[in-house]
């Protein structure tokens, strides 16, 4: 190539030719060196030629001789003759022999497979000894006893793998408890792995899932030696730590005696009556496990054994599925499917209503969320559950409501009714903290100073979002898009304020013996509980990503709740103040008959002006940032004013013209006068 591409041809040629002169040369003296040798090789040849004629004369003697001596081996041979004839009988003899002791072999052979339980082998064994052995013996006698006797050994052998396959399918019902488990676990595992995935997406390239694994596993049919007939079915597994790998719900169950009993039957021609009693049998045991237990409802591990017992079923029948051609088809499992979902439901719809419990409503629907998510990893629908979800999750606002009732009820009882006392900066950032108040005239306030509301306030307010924290938990993992949270969290809230914590302070302002003071502290709460509403807004609206704009959003109810609240304290205030003036006019004593009038004012009648000057002052304690004079003052206490005055004048005037008052003396009308005028100072 380089003598080529360099164009050095001539060069290249003449170092040729000088390499061939070389070689020549090289062969010449080779010649010449080994000529002597040639020379010395005819010489050897020409003496060969003599001693040739010599062996050729020697060999024909030898023939002529051998001619003459083989008269007495050609005798011989004729002897030699008759004793293969006798050999060649005794070989035929033997070869009818050899023919019928395999059979023999093969019999015994198969006596003792049947003896030591090893049916498939056996059922090989029977095969080859009625294809292969019998037809080439068919004619002896013991021969025909053999075949008389397979139709008795084959329905032997069918008898008693239906026998292992029976006890198969008692020990599975008897795990499938602990398989539902183990699939329930490894589902779990891997939605923790997705979410950690979702997390962390760099890290998720280039693993595998358990579940990936498994699934391509379970297609791959167990290899089963006939050595593993008394396998029981069901392999032993240790309970293991939860940070070690779950092992895969097909690695509990050997499969083995299905296989073994299933590849009989089709042999034996009879798998339709196999797969019919399978099916049947399957059935039954359905229906059992679909069966809840009577006290399911009362812990959450009454639940979750029958979820386990569920998903333990379903797993066996989809590896049957998979693995075995045609024992049980999609029709037959969608069937199954339909009908434990229909009894499934219709039993937790039973059993979660008996739940009062919120924590353990939010535990089954975790339960509930994790029995669907395993199941549909098997390819089985799963959104009847989620719809029936749903349900429940009306029953969990329910049961929330009712908790949430008593911990308003608490809250109330034990609330002093009083403005809360802060005595540093500390304090005054904690409650500020809990509750969204501002006021810039409260800040500038040295301390000691006085927040306007009591402590019920920012502790309602946050028990608030706690219950909205509790919705938005059982709202996750039921694949609802945002706006479907938002609302139903909003929902559930509305029913909170408008029922809930409306029923609670309707209860505190209508309960015997509630002050004055504490009816004008309620309707400063509800005030500021008010203002706050639309902070809970802002509150739901970031946690559920939802704008308050967006079409369809529910809107919260509160300030109406408040509202309603406030009108009510306001009328009981009015009320209380109207059956106080009458305790005091009860102790009213006119002597009708009196001839002078009094110097002063009646008793009862200082001691009850004094006593609303007193109330009214109470009223300059409503909040400041409301405008006191033009709304408080203007509504409630001008309000309240305006009554007390009507119902005192309305019963002074009663008192009058009572029917008992037959007769006035002047002195007597001058004293209710000077009663009346000191009313109106």
């Amino acid at each position: 190539r380089s003598v080529y591409d360099g164009e050095e041809h001539g060069r290249f040629m003449e170092k040729l030719e000088a390499r061939i002169r070389n070689h020549d040369r090289e062969i010449e003296k080779m010649c010449n060196f080994h000529y002597q040798g040639f020379v010395d090789s005819i010489t050897e040849l020409l003496k060969v030629r003599g001693e040739a004629q010599k062996l050729k004369n020697q060999v024909t003697d030898t023939n002529r001789k051998l001619q003459n001596e083989g008269k007495e081996l050609i005798i011989a041979m004729e002897e030699l003759k008759q004793c293969r004839l006798q050999q060649r009988n005794i070989s035929a003899t033997v070869d009818k022999l050899t023919l019928c002791l395999p059979v023999l072999e093969m019999y015994s052979k198969l006596r003792e497979q049947m003896k030591s339980k090893r049916h498939y082998p056996a059922l090989k064994t029977l095969e080859h000894l009625e294809h292969t052995y019998l037809p080439q013996v068919s004619h002896y006698r013991f021969c025909k006893i053999m075949v008389d006797n397979i139709p008795k050994l084959r329905e032997e052998i069918k008898e008693v793998s239906m026998s292992d396959l029976k006890d198969f399918l008692e020990s599975i019902r008897k795990h499938s408890d602990k398989i539902g488990e183990t699939a329930m676990k490894q589902a779990q595992q891997q939605r923790n792995l997705d979410n950690i995935v979702s997390q962390h997406p760099r890290i998720s390239g280039g693993k595998k899932s358990k579940k990936e694994v498994c699934a391509s596993s379970d297609v791959e049919v167990k290899n089963t030696s006939p050595m593993s007939e008394q396998d029981s079915g069901i392999l032993d597994v240790e309970d293991e730590d939860e940070d070690e790998e779950v092992p895969g719900a097909q690695d509990l169950v050997d499969f083995s005696p299905v296989y073994r009993c299933l590849h009989i039957y089709s042999v034996l021609g009879a798998r339709e009556t196999f797969e019919n009693y399978y099916r049947k049998q399957r059935r039954k045991q359905a229906r059992l496990v679909l069966q809840p237990p009577s006290n399911m409802h009362e812990t959450l591990d009454g639940y979750r054994k029958y979820f386990n017992q569920i998903v333990g079923f379903f797993v066996v029948e989809d590896h049957i599925l998979h693995t075995t051609q045609g024992l049980v088809n999609r029709a037959y499992i969608d069937e199954l499917w339909e009908m434990a979902l229909s009894k499934t439901i219709a039993a937790l719809r039973t059993h979660s209503s008996y739940c009062s419990d919120p924590s353990l409503v939010l535990d089954l629907k975790n339960l509930i969320v994790l029995f669907a998510d395993t199941l549909q990893g098997y390819g089985f629908p799963v959104n009847q559950l989620f719809d029936m979800l749903l349900e429940i999750q009306d029953q969990y606002s329910e049961t929330l409501l009712k908790k949430w009732s008593g911990v308003f009820r608490n809250i109330l009882d034990s609330d002093n009714y009083s403005p809360i006392p802060v005595t540093n900066e500390e304090v005054y950032k904690k409650i500020v903290g809990q509750f969204p108040f501002q006021d810039a005239e409260l800040e500038k306030q040295p301390f000691p100073k006085k927040f306007p509301f009591s402590e019920f306030v920012p502790k309602v307010y946050n028990q608030i979002k706690e219950f909205i924290y509790a919705c938005l938990k059982f709202s996750e993992d039921l694949h609802l898009s945002s706006t479907e949270v938002d609302d139903m969290i909003r929902k559930s809230t509305n029913l909170l304020l408008t029922r809930t914590l409306s029923n609670c302070l309707q209860n505190v302002i209508k309960r015997k013996n509630v002050g004055l003071t504490e009816l004008v502290q309620i309707i400063i709460n509800t005030t500021h509980l008010e203002k706050s509403c639309k902070f809970l807004e802002e509150f739901i609206t970031n946690i559920t990503n939802v704008l308050p704009e967006t079409v369809h959003t529910t809107k919260l109810y509160g300030t109406t709740t408040f509202k309603d609240a406030r009108h009510a304290a306001e009328e009981e205030i009015y009320t209380n103040l109207n059956q106080k003036i009458d305790q005091f006019l009860q102790l009213a004593d006119y002597d009708w008959m009196a001839m002078e009038p009094g110097s002063k004012a009646s008793d009862y009648l200082v001691d009850l002006i004094g006593f609303l000057r007193s109330t009214f002052a109470v009223f300059t304690h409503l909040p400041g940032d409301v405008d006191v004079h033009s709304t408080m003052s203007g509504k409630v206490a001008q309000t309240a004013c305006m009554s007390a005055c009507k119902h005192l004048s309305t019963s002074l005037m009663q008192l009058l013209l009572e029917a008992e008052v037959r007769q006035l003396t002047l002195g007597a009308l001058q004293q209710f006068n000077l009663d009346v005028e000191e009313c109106e100072r």
